[in-house]
């Protein structure tokens, strides 16, 4: 797995956001909860990352 796409971030990345105004990223669990509540961006799991969901 990778890591989280966001700075001095180290956590595993779980999610796949789609940013209308910026390029797609991976980023960790912690990540993808803040930045998916602005409007437009879509978050989808990745493959075989379900064991991080926590």
């Amino acid at each position: 797995m990778a890591d989280c796409s966001e700075p001095d971030c180290e956590n595993v990345a779980a999610v796949r956001l789609y940013v209308p105004w910026d390029a797609d990223r991976d980023v960790c669990t912690a990540h993808a909860r803040a930045l998916v509540q602005q409007d437009g961006v879509v978050a989808e799991p990745l493959d075989g990352a379900e064991d991080d969901w926590s």
